[in-house]
């Protein structure tokens, strides 16, 4: 057993604590969370040394942004999975980052692991902050819950979303800020019909994404585009489905995405470059947040990955791009 002072833990961790034995009061052992304490009473918390994960530590090479004890933030590359999970029980995000730290994770839960707060698919890239500490978890977990998190998203879609579009701003749930963005608000849930969609539907979880375009691509109509999504909530899939529910589905993503009709004066070899595109077009460019235990302010950004920067490139040289 292991006491550690100053640690902030959840209240289901707390709960599970207190089963197992683990809070005394004036020294005797209390096993229910019902029991009223009185004034001048004496707590003391024993945690149990953090156990090992079950998945297993990969060194597996990782884009670290940032790292202090409490907390890192990286750059994940397109085609990792962030979590094990059936199918995809190696190789993650989590078995390189137990070999990263090795052995130098307080412990989250009870076990020696890394705190995922959030997740991004596994053919998205781009910025990723992972907990080391339970303090770190429960801070970052707090952020997230009050949407004070600053995510920033960069993303190639099918047309390019405007404005001056009487068809945009008829789609529900669309409206536009002062500042010019599309605001996109649903509710999102599993496809009533296949589960492993989600979609727009009635009894959905809240989902809000804001989005400007920053560059189109075609003349004198669009066929594509850059746009940045700005997240207020982090619902599954949330930029890809609120993407194709305005019509404007990611490049590459064979999911929601839906290719359209490209104009003949595009050279074949663009043609086919965005048709076989290998993944959907979207990366997670800019995070920022207050440090859950310095109360720093931190902000990072990330390039487009290679793929990415050079669709973009071909586009940009092939049509005429209007910013």
């Amino acid at each position: 057993m292991a006491e550690r002072e100053g640690l902030a833990l959840s209240r289901s961790r707390l709960a599970a604590l207190v089963g197992e034995g683990a809070l005394t009061i004036d020294g005797k052992v209390v096993e229910t969370t019902g029991r009223k304490v009185r004034a001048g009473q004496v707590l003391g918390l024993r945690l149990p040394a953090p156990a090992d994960p079950i998945p297993q530590a990969e060194a597996i090479p990782l884009n670290i942004v940032y790292e202090d004890d409490d907390l890192l933030v990286v750059n994940k590359a397109a085609g990792m999975v962030v979590h094990p999970a059936p199918g995809s029980e190696t190789g993650t995000l989590v078995n390189a980052l137990l070999a990263h730290c090795d052995g130098k994770l307080p412990g989250i839960g009870g076990e020696r692991r890394p705190g995922i707060v959030h997740r991004i698919d596994k053919d998205t890239s781009g910025l990723l902050v992972v907990a080391k500490s339970e303090p770190a978890m429960t801070g970052l977990s707090a952020l997230f819950a009050a949407h004070d998190i600053d995510r920033r998203y960069q993303a190639l879609v099918w047309g390019a979303p405007d404005r001056a579009d009487p068809r945009l701003g008829a789609v529900e749930g669309v409206s536009f800020t002062r500042e010019g963005e599309a605001r996109i608000e649903t509710h999102i849930a599993r496809h009533p019909n296949d589960r492993k969609r989600m979609a727009v539907v009635p009894d959905g979880r809240r989902a809000v994404t804001y989005l400007r375009t920053l560059e189109r691509f075609g003349d004198p109509k669009p066929f594509a585009g850059l746009i940045e999504c700005r997240l207020e909530t982090g619902r599954t899939h949330q930029i890809r489905v609120h993407a194709a529910h305005i019509g404007h589905g990611l490049i590459g993503d064979q999911t929601y995405g839906r290719p359209r009709a490209l104009p003949g004066y595009l050279k074949q070899n663009l043609t086919k470059t965005l048709h076989v595109f290998a993944r959907q077009a979207l990366h997670a460019a800019v995070l920022g947040f207050e440090h859950p235990i310095s109360g720093d302010l931190l902000q990072f950004s990330a390039e487009l990955p290679e793929d990415m920067h050079n669709l973009l490139m071909s586009l940009r040289r092939n049509t005429a791009t209007q910013r």
